[in-house]
């Protein structure tokens, strides 16, 4: 929606575009321009996600920006909307994706107040059938319980991506959603999808009650709908259940054998499964402690059930995490390839494990050959898994293959466009570009990376080489600072052997590195 000559009211505000002021009742506020720019963007786009890249184009016009300043002026606008214990009530901050408008209902008024396209185009459905599976509501009463409505949408969206003629959003992107009344039709145009599969979850003692319904994202008819009432204990077949049924709707005709493709083996123990759904969030946060954490977890569900893939997948990249971020121990590199292992043998039908293991393999072993021949098996598992697509790009720009890893994250980023390992990509992108000489591409990748994650170190080590590429020698300096207050003991010489950094790329780099002020 655009106020054309007109303008926005929402609750005692009133923003007129054209003047460039927000005024609350009669009176203009002192808000500048950039912070009024946002403001349009965000009212525009009322309720859905607006990623950072589009707030940093409508501020700035595509300057490449530290990414403080976008939180400087979404810090003005909260000041100005409300105080401190109001604000979060106006916008909403989407950790490593961007932003969203969650006040009061948003009213156009004016000449041309005519509803249009909104400034975040929509994405272009695939040649092939499209789903999304948005969070299942948890009905139970106990936030606690959250974690099993996740599992439950984590194992449909493994089982429908299994059948290599879907494409399905991996479920980082449709988190987004989470605990909030949608618009089908505007999920489908933002996700670039044609279907949408919703639900609620409600547990109670040895009961568990599933509703589900799938929704034509183009005109909002109701595809199918089922209700399903099972003992938990019978919880993993309702899942297939309910895959089964979602890919039935697609495609009515589909063959037996590739609606066989979605069921999968699963463990035998309920409470090893719980232990790692309950790991799964400081598995990827990537930080030393919260993954040391998810180490306690995983080593129990190991211990109960020793074959379970996922659980050593896990387990290996949290061995990677205190590898190249504790110090380089030689324990946790050895640790993560044996995990790698053991879930590449126990797991062929599990993509997730296998790209676990794939990274593993290519960033600890330093068997790249190893590497892309698991992430090729994920991808006959799983055609649509942006993380593998991902992670895989990481590894080709390591490994100096510039143009291959910036067409996998590329491709991991259309698969899920609001993926929290989109930093990862971005990365990837960015050592990319500066080793083909393209430094302003490596800035504005870099700068994305460190927008999405600005909690990683390594996304200040490609901003800092960039800028210092560009000549920008005092702003390389401040990121250089920043990575050694996120990684102390960093040296771009360790970092460079322990990932196996190709030589060309440690040599562009390196001399970067050292002109910024950071320790070899």
């Amino acid at each position: 929606m655009t106020a054309g000559n007109g303008f926005y009211q929402f609750g005692p505000f009133r923003l007129d575009p054209k003047a460039g002021i927000l005024y609350r009742g009669a009176d203009p506020t002192m808000l500048g321009q950039r912070a009024v720019a946002l403001l349009r963007l965000l009212l525009e786009n009322e309720g859905v996600p607006v990623g950072k890249d589009a707030l940093v184009q409508a501020g700035w016009g595509g300057l490449a920006v530290a990414d403080n300043n976008l939180t400087v002026q979404i810090a003005a606008l909260r000041r100005v909307l409300g105080d401190s214990a109001d604000s979060g009530g106006w916008i909403e901050t989407l950790a490593r994706r961007g932003y969203r408008y969650i006040g009061p209902t948003v009213t156009i008024h004016g000449p041309d107040a005519q509803p249009a396209e909104r400034i975040v185009p929509a994405l272009a459905l695939p040649e092939k059938p499209s789903v999304a599976v948005l969070p299942f509501s948890n009905l139970s009463g106990d936030p606690e319980q959250d974690y099993f409505a996740d599992g439950m949408v984590d194992d449909i969206i493994t089982g429908l991506a299994r059948i290599k003629w879907l494409f399905v959003i991996a479920r980082n992107s449709t988190l987004a959603y989470r605990n909030r009344a949608v618009d089908v039709k505007q999920v489908g145009r933002d996700l670039g999808v044609r279907y949408v599969l919703e639900g609620s979850v409600r547990k109670a003692g040895d009961s568990v009650r599933v509703a589900a319904q799938m929704i034509d994202a183009s005109t909002g008819v109701h595809v199918w709908a089922e209700r399903f009432d099972r003992r938990s204990d019978d919880i993993f077949a309702l899942q297939d259940e309910i895959a089964l049924n979602a890919v039935g709707a697609i495609a009515p005709s589909v063959r037996k054998a590739e609606i066989e493709r979605v069921k999968r083996k699963r463990p035998d123990s309920l409470d090893a499964y719980d232990l790692v759904l309950r790991a799964q969030p400081d598995v990827d946060s990537g930080m030393p402690a919260q993954v040391t954490r998810a180490l306690e977890l995983l080593d129990r569900a190991i211990a109960i059930e020793p074959a379970y893939a996922l659980a050593h997948g896990n387990a290996a990249m949290c061995h990677h995490c205190l590898f190249l971020r504790a110090g380089f121990q030689e324990a946790s590199r050895a640790a993560s390839i044996r995990h790698a292992r053991s879930a590449i043998v126990h797991g062929q039908d599990d993509a997730l494990a296998l790209t676990w293991a794939g990274f593993s393999l290519g960033m600890d072993a330093h068997d790249r050959d190893a590497a892309f021949t698991t992430l090729e098996a994920a991808l006959a598992v799983s055609p649509s898994s942006a993380l593998t697509y991902i992670l895989g790009s990481v590894i080709l720009g390591w490994g100096g293959e510039a143009e291959r890893a910036i067409e996998w994250s590329e491709r991991g980023v259309r698969l899920s466009p609001f993926d929290s390992w989109a930093w990862a990509a971005y990365d990837a992108q960015a050592m990319s570009h500066l080793l083909r000489g393209r430094y302003e591409e490596a800035s504005r990748a870099a700068y994305k990376s460190v927008q999405t994650n600005p909690s990683h170190s390594i996304t200040y080590v490609q901003l800092t080489a960039a800028l210092a590429k560009l000549g920008r020698l005092d702003e390389a300096a401040a990121a250089a600072l920043r990575v050694l207050e996120l990684q102390p003991a960093f040296r771009y010489s360790r970092q460079f052997a322990g990932v196996n950094c190709a030589p060309a790329l440690a040599e562009t780099m390196g001399d970067a590195l050292r002109l910024a002020g950071l320790p070899e």
